[in-house]
């Protein structure tokens, strides 16, 4: 017996997501549980992916089985497909397991041909309307099945609509949509060396291998390489009877949410067309209605639709995202998902449905993605600053954002490689226009609605966009737009130059503005607050200031996981000093330098400890080799090239002055290039540094230690981690362990004050995991340098990699992730792995940490709950994202 590729929406059940995608699941879920919904089928995602393992050829036995299904549908409506006198028309979309809004193909109203259509005319008695669903469906067919050309069709209408002197397509009369046909179809056969075809079953036949093979089209591949969908999973296709919304003023179509999907409010959110078909409200070809507007013109319906949305919802558990049609009056149910949302909305949908008794604090939880919470982050526009406001359009995802203008997505991808910042500018964005949304800092379209393709994909990204701004008169040829203000001043920006857009308020602005921090809501800080009743991990900050440090505080760490005291010797004022240090010629010398330095690296500790008070601060000494806090050596000799150059042209009154200075840059120069290393990065650097120079080190640990000790006089209570960077042997550590010790029993001694300190080591070299037992009997602490240590377990330079190789290593499947943004677990998580069991056999207590940039990352966050580890680590603006995925990790792995 031939294995089952076909289930009838009756047959299936929401549990069967995997097999029958999730369009077709939930299609059969809400047929299941009563709803109006129009019958059909759903080939699985099986056979989707059979077609590909049987060289592109449909599975055996999958066409019958459709002919079979179908055979049923026409049973259950009282049509047949194919039939002249009451034709079953279909339309047949595709249904990922994951839900790809506008990646796949759709085609809307297959089984229209030449002769149907006058079937479909005698029993509609609307010759109009017919018409208009046979041109629709050519040109739909013509695009996704036989390649043509889509701006060719639109050339095509508008030349019609021009020739009737009308503006919209529901104007265009009978004789006019005849001429319109007999011109698609033309064209069509010109353009493509085929006929139009008039069969229905070859018409189905296409349309289900054009969804197959839109599983693996570039931009559904583009939006999985994003949303880390599995390539593999496959579509299913689902054939449902048509129902339409575009037989006259007692019909209509919409798309709505259950809860606002941009800030979460309870309150039912989306928009309706009269007279129209469901593509016309996502495609943003016409701006639609708000969905509280259908209350007044179709209030029996409004109350249908309202009644099943709150069903649906609480049958879900989750915001649903709806499609519906009108068809003569009565309601039909084409669609419900979870409905995509912002940072925002999440959490406060998560954080109201526990409130509401639909979920639990565990589930509110696992609704958020961690990633998302940056979106939490966007900043507005200062609303005391002055604008110049070009126009205004409809508010279709949070955030301000500006940049320089341009029109397309390919350009739009070229300035964002170049580092510029840009708003992208369309009149409608399609699919393809994902890759220059990416590359965007915000949207901003000029027709579309609050569901159109921008305003959902950029949502669902966290970017601003502003849709439906039909004030704009975009030109792609001139590359501008035109926009006439409210005070009938006609404004035109041209593509390079700098707006804003406002994305809440649907404001578009000249110019660049300012912007302020955003701030947290009440229900972020619950959910929040709920993730560290689950979380089994701390969740400190990588912060080099003490107002990074409050920052820190500020978004929940418990304590400072790394100090970069490297980047304290930077500052300006500073630098000198430092260099005076580095140019000593003597140990003496070295000392006058760093006595200078001393009281501003005690200043810099006791804000940083201060502000973190109650918890503990890991101070990593000094780490960079000794020629990064020097002028670039190429810089330097050009410079001293230039001097020399000068001596020999100058008047003799400014001969001396340059000499000087000359002599200066020589022995700058003389200088960093005894300090120059073929490869620093495995050179003079770290521990190895503070060996050969115990003096640097000896003063910053004095720094730390004053700092505590004033500190505690002052009543504080402090819990410093002094780290020794880039140990490979036991022997550094304990040498360099015998100098902090004596430094702080020296200013215990001389302050009269007791306390209590750490110290501790980074691990970020493969030969420091190898013999962490044998380190741990110095090290009260490791924090892993993930860094480093996957530079080194690599073998690679991550400046080089990422800016040479690695980009094509993942595009190309050689490698799943980049190593230095998502943990490498097989290779760099064994070593890590290997370093806990082997720190602990040594020393059980140990304290266990990761700094690197993976503390942050939640996919790297879960490897190390799994591992054990006590704390992550990461920036203080992504703490909230370290508790939350800490949280999921527990929940996710407590069985």
């Amino acid at each position: 017996m031939s294995k089952k590729w076909v289930y009838l929406f009756r047959e299936g059940n929401a549990e069967m997501k995997s097999l029958l995608g999730g369009k077709g699941a939930n299609l059969a879920e809400m047929t299941n549980i009563g709803l109006p919904v129009p019958p059909g089928l759903t080939i699985t995602t099986e056979a989707c992916n059979a077609y590909y393992a049987c060289n592109l050829q449909y599975p055996e036995g999958m066409m019958e089985q459709v002919k079979a299904a179908l055979a049923d549908v026409e049973q259950a409506c009282g049509k047949q497909f194919g039939d002249k006198e009451n034709p079953l028309l279909v339309s047949v979309r595709s249904g990922a397991v994951f839900s790809m809004p506008g990646m796949m193909d759709t085609i809307l109203n297959l089984g229209l041909n030449d002769e149907t259509v006058q079937g479909l005319i005698k029993a509609t008695g609307n010759e109009r309307f017919a018409l208009d669903c046979y041109r629709r469906f050519i040109q739909m067919y013509s695009d996704v099945v036989l390649g043509a050309s889509h701006a060719e069709f639109e050339r095509i209408l508008e030349e019609c609509r021009e020739k009737q002197g009308v503006h919209f397509d529901n104007e265009l009369t009978p004789a006019s949509l005849q001429e319109l046909i007999a011109a698609y179809k033309e064209m069509v056969q010109r353009t493509t060396g085929q006929m139009f075809p008039q069969d229905p079953m070859d018409q189905l036949e296409g349309a289900i291998l054009a969804v197959f093979k839109s599983w693996n089209n570039d931009r559904a591949n583009i939006y999985r390489e994003l949303h880390k969908i599995p390539h593999d999973l496959g579509t299913a296709v689902n054939v449902q009877t048509m129902v339409f919304g575009n037989m006259g003023n007692d019909c209509g179509t919409g798309v709505a949410f259950t809860r606002n999907p941009s800030t979460g409010e309870k309150k039912l959110y989306g928009e309706y067309l009269i007279n129209a078909q469901g593509e016309d409200v996502v495609a943003g070809i016409r701006t639609p209605q708000h969905i509280s507007k259908l209350a007044e013109e179709m209030p029996v319906v409004f109350e249908q639709f309202t009644n099943i949305c709150a069903l649906l919802e609480k049958h879900y558990r989750n915001m649903q995202d709806i499609e519906f049609t009108i068809e003569r009056g009565k309601l039909y149910m084409l669609q419900t998902r979870n409905g995509k949302r912002t940072a925002a909305a999440a959490v406060k949908c998560a954080v109201d449905m526990v409130e509401e008794g639909l979920i639990t604090k565990s589930e509110a939880i696992m609704r958020v993605e961690p990633e998302h919470l940056d979106q939490l982050l966007h900043r507005r526009i200062d609303p005391s600053a002055k604008l110049k406001v070009i126009a205004t359009g409809l508010p279709a995802s949070p955030g301000a954002a500006s940049g320089t203008v341009v029109f397309d997505a390919d350009e739009a991808d070229r300035q964002n490689k170049a580092g510029n910042k840009i708003i992208l500018v369309r009149t409608e964005t399609t699919p393809d226009d994902i890759h220059g949304i990416i590359a965007a800092q915000g949207v901003l379209t000029s027709r579309g609605g609050m569901t159109s393709h921008a305003a959902v994909v950029a949502r669902q990204m966290g970017k601003p966009c502003v849709c439906g701004c039909e004030a704009l008169r975009i030109d792609y040829a001139k590359e501008e737009f035109a926009a006439l203000t409210t005070s009938g001043e006609l404004i035109v920006v041209k593509a390079g130059d700098l707006v804003s857009i406002d994305g809440a308020t649907g404001r578009v602005i000249d110019g660049e503005v300012p912007m302020l921090e955003p701030e947290l809501t009440n229900e972020f800080q619950n959910l929040l607050t709920w993730a560290d009743e689950f979380r089994t991990i701390g969740v400190r900050a990588n912060a080099d200031k003490p107002s990074e440090a409050e920052q820190a505080r500020a978004f929940g760490a418990a304590g400072i996981g790394l100090t970069r005291t490297e980047h304290m010797f930077m500052a300006q004022e500073r630098l000198p000093i430092v260099q005076e240090m580095i140019l000593a010629q003597s140990v003496e010398e070295r000392e006058v330098a760093l006595a200078k330095l001393l009281p501003m690296q005690q200043e810099d500790f006791y804000g940083i400890l201060k502000a973190m008070a109650g918890f503990p601060v890991c101070i990593r000494l000094l780490d960079p080799p000794l020629h990064e806090f020097l002028p670039n050596q190429e810089d330097l000799l050009v410079e001293v090239t230039k001097l020399r150059c000068q001596l020999t042209t100058c008047a003799d009154s400014e001969k001396d002055a340059i000499w000087a200075t000359l002599c200066e840059n020589e022995e700058m120069l003389k200088k960093v290039r005894n300090l120059h290393e073929f490869n620093p990065m495995l050179g003079h650097r770290g521990c190895r540094l503070g060996i050969t120079y115990p003096e640097i080190y000896r003063m910053q640990a004095r720094a730390i230690f004053q700092a505590v000790a004033q500190l505690t006089q002052e009543g504080y209570q402090v819990e410093p981690e002094v780290e020794i960077p880039l140990v490979v042997h036991v022997n550094e550590l304990a040498e360099l362990r015998r100098l902090v010790d004596a430094t702080a029993a020296a200013v215990m001694e001389e302050t009269g004050v007791k306390f209590h300190y750490a110290v501790g080591t980074m691990i970020e070299v493969p030969r420091a995991a190898l013999t962490a037992d044998q380190i741990a009997k110095e090290a009260q602490f490791f924090s892993f340098g993930t860094n480093d240590l996957t530079q080194t377990s690599f073998g690679l330079s991550r400046d080089d990699a990422e800016g040479k190789f690695l980009g094509f290593y993942t595009e190309n499947k050689i490698i799943k992730e980049n190593p230095f943004i998502v943990l490498d677990r097989e290779g760099v998580g064994q070593l890590m792995q290997m370093a806990c069991a082997k720190g602990r056999s040594t020393r059980p207590d140990i304290l266990l940490g990761i700094c690197g940039e993976h503390g942050g990352e939640p996919s790297s966050i879960e490897f190390c709950h799994l591992i054990g580890l006590n704390f992550v680590s990461c920036s203080p603006f992504r703490v909230p994202i370290a508790r939350l995925a800490a949280a999921q990790a527990a929940i996710r792995n407590a069985k």
